[in-house]
């Protein structure tokens, strides 16, 4: 059974954790090595301390909402202080990586992606209702108990998920489409726009809408992109043949064509059971 909770890593998702699981009815700690954020998270009205060993000592369940690229170096801290029974999860947006570090060091890890966020970040733009609907998906390629998975998954529907099933690799092709590959057309997209800045200010909805989250942290969408780089890569060869349709079209002057591309891809998005 869970019931006490240590969330490593005191930003936007980890805070947004913490307060849905304390409404939940969860006992929640949150950790961080640094003070200012751990004051930060205690002004939300968590409970929040720099003390690695305690707060993990007393978890059953660890929930690392931290950086890919930092999580074997706090695995190999985490583990002389797991309690018997203990379970690891986190809330990473690429999951091959996580579970080959759980492998690693031999951690009791099922891999979690609540896939909730904001182009805003930090403790600060925590929010107790951010995963509300949202979908998270669940990946036991450590082939931990069923009972283990199905008290994880209860807990992620507590806080208001939706939970489903896959293995990492498939979690991580499907994510390169439906989440990286926006990502990275928001950037590219927001990058062409602003070829000529004065015009933004002519922008309406529709640049918002398309480009919005091109506006999320830097650094954390490189380490994804760059993590997830195979299957990204495949996506974003399939978004150039795309565009160059429609080049081909323009170029062409092809207004009947284009128009039929358009109205195709509108159809596929509307209906995706149509797809072929």
């Amino acid at each position: 059974m869970i019931s006490r909770i240590t969330i490593l890593g005191p930003g936007l998702l980890g805070g947004s954790v913490g307060l849905a699981a304390r409404a939940s009815g969860y006992q929640v700690t949150l950790w961080g090595r640094n003070p200012d954020r751990v004051e930060a998270t205690r002004a939300l009205g968590l409970d929040a301390t720099t003390d690695l060993a305690e707060v993990v000592g007393q978890a059953d369940l660890v929930v690392l909402a931290v950086p890919v690229g930092v999580m074997p170096h706090l695995a190999e801290k985490v583990k002389p202080h797991l309690r018997a029974g203990a379970l690891i999860t986190d809330v990473g947006s690429v999951k091959s990586l996580p579970h080959k570090m759980a492998g690693e060091y031999e951690l009791p890890f099922i891999g979690s992606h609540p896939m909730a966020g904001s182009e805003q970040t930090g403790i600060e733009a925590a929010r107790k209702d951010l995963l509300n609907g949202a979908a998270c998906i669940l990946t036991n390629d450590q082939g931990c108990p069923d009972s283990e998975v199905k008290a994880l998954g209860e807990f992620w529907e507590k806080l208001g998920c939706r939970v489903s099933f896959m293995t990492a690799a498939d979690h991580d092709r499907a994510v390169a489409r439906i989440s990286h590959l926006p990502h990275a057309m928001a950037v590219a997209t927001a990058s062409a726009a602003l070829r000529s800045p004065e015009d933004e200010d002519l922008a309406a909805g529709g640049y918002r809408d398309t480009t919005r989250v091109a506006s999320g942290d830097p650094a954390m969408w490189a380490e994804i992109m760059v993590e997830n780089r195979e299957a990204l890569t495949t996506a974003l060869e399939d978004a150039q043949n795309e565009i160059r349709e429609m080049l081909d079209h323009l170029a062409n002057s092809d207004k009947k064509g284009l128009q039929d591309y358009l109205a195709e891809v509108k159809l596929r998005k509307e209906n995706p059971d149509s797809s072929s």
